[in-house]
């Protein structure tokens, strides 16, 4: 498991992003603020069917170094579209979709 956050800044935002620690699945999360003040998260959650380990996790910190310039960029698009919606990406077996935290009527969870 990553043992510490990262932080980071991309034009005027500070980026706050690691693994949700004691997690059930795998769950990389992104918190950007402005001035200090939250204006979203985005998160990355992957099913276990599509990550390569199935050893509760001791992987999940390689899989985050491996896709973490790929899921930053993503990040950075929304930054550039002033998309502050809270969103996940979530990974699965059928491919990967967005989801508006803000629209769903239930919280998402892997069953």
């Amino acid at each position: 498991m990553m043992d510490q956050e990262r932080n980071w800044t991309y034009q005027n935002f500070t980026i706050k992003e690691g693994l949700k620690p004691g997690a059930a699945n795998f769950q990389y999360f992104f918190v950007v603020s402005q001035g200090g003040i939250k204006k979203c998260n985005y998160c990355v959650w992957m099913g276990d069917e599509v990550l390569d380990c199935h050893t509760n996790g001791k992987c999940y910190a390689e899989i985050a170094a491996s896709k973490r310039e790929e899921w930053c960029k993503w990040v950075q698009s929304k930054i550039d579209n002033m998309d502050f919606r809270n969103l996940v990406l979530k990974i699965d077996k059928a491919g990967q979709q967005e989801i508006n935290l803000n629209e769903m009527k239930e919280k998402l969870n892997f069953e």
